[in-house]
């Protein structure tokens, strides 16, 4: 019996075998495909603007200074030539200002931007006159007493240096050159009798008005300070700026002295400096 059960699993086994390559002819094996590339790579995407920043700051010119004399031509109508001279007394005084500006930080110590600022200088002087005053008599000199007042704006491309931070305080150093628009009020002139070999009268005063002018000049500047960051995109800024102004014209001749043949330009500044604490915001905005 068991040689019997032998016999019949050997001719199943053979009646198999012409069966059992038509199956694994059906079978494919799994498809690998090469990334020609190499392994993927993670996409990260790039930060575009990083660095972009706004800035706006107000400040208070504790000193400013004229970088020279104050200068007047004087008409001599029976030669129709011009002479020049100096005021006798000459004082300027700042005030507050304010500007805005646009930068980039291009790595963590340097950065730019370009900034706008407006501000304000205060004139007073005199003229002394060896000769009377308009209208008064020979034996008389003549003294002016002169206001006006500067209303600038500075346009400054700038450059600095951050010298780290530490504890969230960064001090830093800058530099700027740009143009300043200058634009004086008119002057405004009292004439004043001064008594000499004859009195003047009671009423020895006479008002005048020149009209001011405008001009661009060139204008640089030096900064230092520390900023402090409120949080990762708002810092608050404590500096101070060292500025300089190239002079120009500032008032034409009177409408009397024009009548008379004058033309042109009659009084001139030398140029500022000034001396301002700043305090100012930082904002990144990307």
């Amino acid at each position: 019996m068991r040689h019997t059960v032998r016999l019949l699993a050997s001719a199943a086994t053979i009646a198999l075998l012409p069966v059992l390559p038509l199956y694994a002819a059906d079978y494919d094996p799994p498809m690998v495909i090469e990334d020609s590339v190499g392994p993927l790579q993670e996409i990260v995407p790039v930060e575009v603007g990083s660095g972009w920043y706004l800035r706006g700051s107000v400040g208070y010119a504790f000193a400013t200074s004229a970088d020279g004399a104050f200068n007047y031509r004087v008409f001599n109508v029976g030669t129709g030539t011009y002479g020049s001279a100096a005021f006798t007394t000459a004082s300027v005084a700042g005030g507050i200002s304010y500007g805005i500006g646009f930068g980039y930080a291009f790595t963590d110590l340097i950065r730019a931007d370009l900034t706008a600022e407006r501000f304000n200088i205060r004139f007073n002087g005199t003229r002394t006159f060896a000769t009377p005053c308009a209208g008064f008599a020979a034996g008389t000199t003549c003294v002016s007493n002169d206001s006006a007042t500067l209303n600038g704006t500075t346009v400054m491309a700038n450059g600095y240096v951050d010298l780290g931070t530490f504890a969230g305080f960064t001090p830093y150093v800058g530099a700027g050159a740009g143009v300043t628009h200058v634009s004086w009020t008119n002057l405004s002139s009292t004439y004043a009798c001064v008594s000499g070999g004859v009195a003047c009268p009671a009423t020895a005063t006479t008002p005048t008005t020149a009209n001011g002018q405008s001009s661009w000049r060139f204008s640089y500047a030096a900064m230092a300070g520390m900023a402090y960051d409120i949080n990762d995109k708002l810092k608050v800024r404590l500096g101070y700026k060292y500025k300089k102004i190239s002079g120009g014209p500032m008032s034409e001749f009177t409408a009397a002295d024009r009548a008379l043949g004058a033309s042109g330009t009659q009084t001139t500044d030398p140029g500022f400096t000034q001396h301002e604490v700043k305090l100012g915001l930082r904002y990144e905005i990307w």
